[in-house]
């Protein structure tokens, strides 16, 4: 085993954990000292509780069961650019939630595109504000990832149960009970648990697209009770009712989730002898056609409106723009100093528990941990001061669960092949990560550096909280530009923030990747 090899920066691992709890900690035990629990909850707050639940139950079930025929159809056949669309879904993982909003206005707001389509055809208009519309964003951003999870479920069975079904000349409608069905009912739970708790906790979509007594999610009334009213006591008092129902939500899913197995092959290529009718294959193109058009459309849309905008962007956009790199480079710093010494700590033990303490900035929301730091800043420091490196640390605890699975299978195998030779060698600290670690451990360095610059460039949360008008990211001054109704130029930033999120991926996942195995 490798703990048996060789050992990692045990107390600088230990150190970053401490740390990392710490930070979290204080955050909660500052947000329970200030809940004002006497008050209780009043009926606002209640229907912020029921909204909550109820979109993230609708957004679950409408992403899962649209990615059922997205993820079927992506099993069964085989067509030029396949893999670049396979690619594309995990796309709306880093893309900034704002741009997405904007793209969806672009195609479903009042003036959009469909509303515009059916007035030519004498139709009502369509509001997209309110519930439909922010299960309709949240559909957007999971349905890519359950058709990604789906699709892996799918390649999970073997091989030799499609060649078995095509000698027995099974229907389609057969081979789905047979095969199909089976695999769903273990893998759907728990990707629809999953997406539940990722809707519970959102709050840019709720923030543009919801809103008003019946539309107003817990993290939105946090923010209300906050930047409107400062009432802190509130705010800290929604807080833990977050933190408890999105915290009982991840330990269901955990505990509801059955362990998968669909048996095992010869890891032959996966090749359908099904659905090979016509009726068939134009089902499937169409269902892949309408959900690439629906993650392609509002992308498209924001590109050549921005291309429009780009002229109108005042000032105050390219420092908010100086504003987000920093905060990037920042998140990246940060996360580099705790995730390697806690993934080094992880790969020597035999179990990983010490990864949960990781996991606990999944479990808190940014909102709640940036209401806990405001909380205790505020009597010793005005909290716009420290905007900027408060919204990168909390960036960095919630890519930190993240980049620790990114890392820590790499590193232990890489302890496990090379332990014993460094042991013989006596190569062991800094010599040992400068020599070994960092260049076997390079290409997923820069895939977890580009992923967490990504996030961290196109967030809207803590900022929210602490920022002041001099001291704005990219995507909070597009909200604002968007508040102000001047849609052309937030369409321009919104282009500039798309660009900036990308390219901060590419160029940290290209560096790891550069020369990785010379």
């Amino acid at each position: 085993m490798a703990d048996r090899a060789v050992a990692l920066s045990n107390k600088t691992g230990l150190f970053a954990a401490a740390l990392v709890a710490g930070l979290i900690l204080a955050a909660l035990v500052a947000v329970f000292m200030a809940a004002d629990v006497a008050a209780g909850l009043g009926a606002a707050d209640w229907a912020a509780v029921r909204f909550t639940v109820t979109q993230a139950v609708w957004s679950a079930v409408l992403s899962v069961l649209l990615a059922v025929p997205v993820a079927r159809a992506l099993a069964r056949r085989r067509f030029w650019g396949r893999g670049a669309l396979i690619t594309l879904l995990g796309a709306p993982f880093i893309l900034p939630v704002i741009v997405a909003v904007l793209g969806l206005l672009t195609v479903f707001g009042r003036s959009g595109v469909l509303n515009q389509f059916g007035a030519a055809l004498g139709l009502p208009s369509v509001s997209i504000y309110g519930l439909h519309g922010v299960v309709l964003a949240h559909v957007f951003f999971n349905l890519p990832l359950a058709t990604r999870l789906l699709l892996q479920g799918w390649q999970s069975i073997p091989s030799e149960r499609f060649r078995l079904a095509g000698q027995l000349q099974m229907t389609p409608r057969a081979l789905f009970l047979t095969l199909e069905w089976p695999m769903l009912r273990q893998v759907l739970p728990g990707v629809a648990a999953l997406i539940f708790v990722i809707c519970l906790t959102s709050f840019a979509v709720a923030l543009t697209l919801g809103g008003g007594p019946r539309a107003t999610t817990i993290e939105l009334a946090i923010y209300q009770a906050f930047r409107f009213d400062f009432d802190l006591g509130r705010a800290a008092l929604l807080s833990v009712v977050q933190l408890v129902l999105a915290g009982a939500a991840a330990v269901a899913a955990l505990w509801l989730i059955p362990p998968i197995s669909m048996g095992g092959g010869l890891d032959r290529p996966l090749r359908r002898w099904d659905a090979r009718g016509g009726g068939q294959r134009v089902l499937d193109g169409v269902v892949i056609m309408l959900a690439a058009l629906f993650l392609l459309l509002p992308l498209g849309a924001v590109m050549l409106r921005g291309l429009v905008g780009l002229g109108q962007l005042p000032p105050s956009v390219w420092q908010a723009t100086l504003n987000s790199v920093l905060v990037a480079g920042l998140s990246v710093a940060v996360l580099a100093l705790l995730a390697l010494p806690m993934a080094g700590w992880i790969a020597t033990r035999r179990r990983g528990g010490v990864e949960a303490i990781g996991l606990m900035g999944l479990a808190a929301s940014p909102l709640m941990i940036g209401t806990g730091w405001f909380i205790l800043i505020n009597p010793v420091l005005d909290p716009a001061r420290l905007s900027l490196p408060v919204t990168a640390l909390v960036n960095a605890l919630m890519a930190l669960p993240f980049v620790l699975r990114i890392l820590v299978p790499r590193l232990r195998e890489t302890l496990q092949d090379y332990g014993p030779l460094t042991q013989t060698l006596g190569m062991n600290g800094w010599a040992l990560w400068r020599l070994l670690v960092l260049p076997r451990l390079r290409p997923q360095l820069g895939f977890a550096a580009g992923l967490t610059g990504a996030l961290s460039v196109g967030d809207l949360g803590v900022i929210a909280l602490f920022a002041d008008q001099d001291r704005a990211t990219l995507p909070l001054q597009m909200y604002r530009l968007m508040g102000a109704y001047r849609m052309e130029a937030a369409a321009g930033a919104a282009l500039l923030l798309l660009v900036l999120a990308l390219a901060v991926f590419f160029v940290c996942d290209k560096w790891g990747r550069w020369h990785a195995d010379a």
